[in-house]
């Protein structure tokens, strides 16, 4: 009976640790593989990729949720946009929209011609891959989020700023507003 109590006191005691353990995970850098342009043709590469870490249950783009990644193109230019699915539970998908919050539970009409992957509410399955491709017309505050319903509303998004006065494509890790 004493060894059950002990095995018993020591479960109580590891079994919070380990949990926290799991849910500690170390913010993400921006990564600079994930970006290719070419100046000469205006044309911007992009690798997004759903669930690259265990952050926000893989819930994430690239490892950031909640629009903390901002993707800066300028107008004009040709988005030429990778995406995969690394998560290896769920299905994800892509699709860019006008930036706003709430963020929708499921797919709406995108922003931009073209902007969206295949399926967009059933999801790409784990290990699949589709492209976007689009041509940023108009300057403006976009977000690229999830549209297998609820994902996004998850905190399953990044930001897209077209930006008329942007000479070169850049990325940017996005400051939280104040108080959170």
């Amino acid at each position: 009976m004493r060894r059950m109590r002990t095995w018993a006191l020591a479960l109580a005691t590891l079994l919070p640790a380990a949990a926290a353990a799991q849910q500690a995970v170390a913010p993400q850098q921006i990564d600079p593989k994930w970006m290719t342009y070419d100046t000469a043709t205006k044309r911007l590469t992009f690798e997004l990729v759903a669930g690259l870490t265990p952050l926000n249950g893989a819930l994430n783009f690239n490892g950031f949720r909640d629009g903390g990644l901002t993707l800066t193109v300028p107008v004009g230019w040709s988005v030429v946009m990778n995406f995969s699915n690394h998560d290896g539970m769920l299905s994800h998908s892509a699709e860019v929209i006008t930036d706003q919050l709430p963020v929708p539970v499921r797919s709406v009409e995108p922003a931009i011609p073209r902007a969206y992957t295949r399926d967009l509410e059933a999801g790409i399955p784990p290990g699949g891959k589709d492209q976007m491709r689009f041509t940023t017309r108009t300057a403006g505050a976009y977000l690229i989020f999830c549209a297998v319903p609820g994902h996004g509303a998850a905190g399953m998004w990044i930001r897209l700023h077209v930006d008329a006065s942007a000479r070169v494509p850049m990325m940017s890790v996005t400051p939280k507003p104040a108080g959170q």
